[in-house]
């Protein structure tokens, strides 16, 4: 990377770079092409097609003298397809047309001082871009900053941006990674929501795909085939070849994608999505390479956070270094959410299968040691063994979450936890979320109640509607609601805008009588985090924490916090009133009803209730 105060440029070896001293170098690794010309084009007659010079091991290059930012290019593939750059900066024309060189140089970021913030002070806010906002835009995002901020999140997690197929995306059928999609705003829309957002104190944190390609608008398939492998199968075709031979290209090709995110946009922070989906027999497998390269490269100058979204709760890729991350900062924790909504909802279908026996049981394990499965056979796997050990790492390892876009978009009818549970048992369980140790994320809307839908949705072209509104509902067969075809008809059509527009956030929700009451009610637990958690938490040990059962739905959770203090749950989460607990101890500093916590100590737990008490131990202040 090169930078002055306030200039930021990420160096890739493959793209376009303007050249300081004039033109643009283009550059192509196309193993599988017998040649390739670059495309400059101006829309008019006699555009330039130009041979490229062929270089070792499927490079191609070229330096041309006249193209600077601004030009639009496409390569052609032994003279017949022309494909845009699989590492464009910009696509004005979405996934299919010309490339733009962009000097990202160009853009003047305020000399701020900007280093991060320690990752002990997240509280995550995730969202959809072209979702949370009527115009679906970076500067729609930019102008909810304030809001954001006053709300107590301190980071926002965008989910994907890179170009995708059309105008409407959850962003996971990403084809050109390098290229915010042009829908959002231009790549300066985008620094410009990151600049703004560190001026208002907030990280930002990005989602990144690594697994897999969209299944329109990839070609590299044409003319890079070591790109993906059939040594290894995901749920989207052949894998992406981290391992196998000319797998060295493809492995660069993925960090560089992470470094040019960190260093040319400025972010605090990615996310990857389902790593469980990337396979690599190799070692350093690609996930520890990567962190490596970010960990001694950014890492070095500021906070970065990376987080794993991994079904295989591979614990390993968490450890911790001197009590710092050593590769993985944390991950989401997806069975933390299932035993929150099995409380909450009752539902057993599908992988909430595997939490239906004791789900307040699991719930404590998750809150005291991370994962609920470390090894356990998994029911909905079909008895495979899932997890690893995790009780040692710090409850800082793990992120919490009642909803996200995936767990709210995966229902055939996008329902929001408002609409499937009753207010007080969901504002106990937002109790336990928003004050427990583990940072908290929340999905756009949650902080005020929505009721609005998030539904998938996607625009693909012609070839694909009719097969993916099928497949979108075929998915849905195996559970009991929708086992005839005349139910599944009624799930709605992802590739329908209807669909896209019904997930929009309706911001009147939010100024509703309703909807101010739910957000002061957040609001409200975000200051007593930060008032009586956060300060705690660096530093804080594994293996220091306790939960016990009371009951069959009904917690005690201790956690050791870093002055030595004790942090105490007691949390009811069913609809009998119990006796069963020990005296409690420590000043509480939240209670869901008046004269709870003296309830508690007289040993009397009511139906869905929760407290909290901060023990002072040896080395705290207070």
């Amino acid at each position: 990377m090169t930078e002055d105060a306030r200039h930021y440029h990420h160096t890739m070896p493959f793209g376009a770079e303007v050249d300081p001293q004039g033109g643009v170098l283009f550059r192509l690794w196309a193993p599988t092409a017998e040649k390739v010309d670059l495309c400059l084009e101006s829309g008019r007659e006699g555009d330039p097609e130009i041979p490229m010079q062929t270089a070792e091991n499927g490079w191609y290059r070229h330096h041309h003298a006249e193209a600077g930012p601004g030009s639009y290019y496409r390569f052609r593939i032994n003279g017949e397809v022309r494909v845009p750059d699989p590492a464009s900066r910009f696509q004005v024309e979405d996934v299919h047309g010309p490339s733009e060189v962009i000097d990202p140089a160009a853009y003047p970021w305020p000399d701020d001082g900007w280093r991060g913030r320690p990752w002990e002070e997240a509280v995550l806010y995730e969202l959809h871009v072209g979702a949370f906002s009527p115009e679906g835009t970076f500067r729609a995002v930019e102008e909810r900053l304030g809001y954001l901020n006053e709300l107590g999140v301190t980071a926002i997690e965008l989910m994907p941006v890179a170009d995708f197929p059309g105008t409407r995306n959850w962003g996971y059928d990403g084809v050109l990674p390098f290229a915010p999609d042009c829908s959002y705003g231009r790549p300066e829309d985008l620094k410009r929501l990151v600049a703004a957002a560190h001026a208002h104190g907030l990280m930002v944190f990005l989602d990144v795909v690594y697994n897999h390609f969209g299944p329109e608008g990839n070609y590299l398939h044409l003319y890079s085939a070591p790109f993906f492998t059939e040594r290894h199968h995901t749920p989207w075709g052949a894998a992406i070849n981290y391992d196998g031979p000319q797998s060295r290209v493809v492995r660069d090709f993925f960090i560089h994608n992470a470094l040019y995110w960190l260093e040319e946009y400025r972010l605090d922070g990615l996310r990857l999505d389902a790593v469980h989906a990337i396979h690599d027999d190799s070692q350093p497998d690609i996930l520890i390479e990567l962190a490596e390269a970010i960990r001694n490269g950014p890492g070095r100058q500021r906070h970065v956070h990376l987080i794993l979204e991994n079904d295989a709760n591979q614990a390993r890729y968490l450890e911790r270094q001197e009590g710092c991350p050593r590769w993985y900062t944390a991950q989401w924790n997806d069975d933390i959410h299932h035993c929150f909504h099995v409380l909450l909802t009752g539902e057993e279908e599908g992988y909430y299968a595997d939490y239906r026996k004791a789900p307040a049981a699991s719930l404590g394990r998750c809150l005291a040691e991370g994962f609920a499965y470390q090894g356990e056979r998994s029911e909905y796997q079909k008895g495979k063994h899932r997890g690893e050990p995790s009780a040692h790492l710090p409850a800082t390892a793990f992120v919490s979450f009642l909803q996200n876009h995936d767990q709210i978009g995966n229902r055939a009818f996008g329902d929001r936890l408002t609409m499937l549970a009753d207010e007080k048992s969901l504002q106990v369980m937002a109790a336990v979320t928003l004050l427990a140790p583990s940072p908290p994320l929340l999905f756009m809307g949650e902080e005020f109640g929505t009721r609005t839908p998030f539904l998938f949705f996607c625009d693909f072209g012609p070839d694909l509607q009719e097969a993916v509104t099928a497949g979108r509902r075929r998915e849905f067969s195996r559970f009991s609601a929708f086992s005839h075809a005349d139910a599944r008809a009624r799930i709605p059509d992802p590739m329908a805008v209807d669909t896209y527009l019904s997930a929009k956030i309706r911001w009147t929700e939010a100024t509703s009588q309703r909807g101010l009451a739910w957000r002061r009610f957040y609001e409200g637990l975000l200051r007593l985090r930060h008032r009586f958690v956060v300060p705690r938490l660096v530093g804080m040990p594994g293996d220091g924490s306790r939960h016990y059962l009371i009951g069959k739905r009904a917690l005690l959770v201790e956690w050791r916090l870093n002055d030595g203090s004790l942090l105490r749950l007691v949390a009811n989460a069913g609809g009998e009133a119990l006796s069963a607990i020990a005296e409690i101890r420590g000043t509480v500093f939240y209670e869901s009803e008046p004269g709870l916590a003296s309830r508690l100590r007289h040993g009397n737990v009511p139906p869905w209730s929760v407290a909290w008490f901060l023990e002072p131990g040896e080395g705290s202040t207070s």
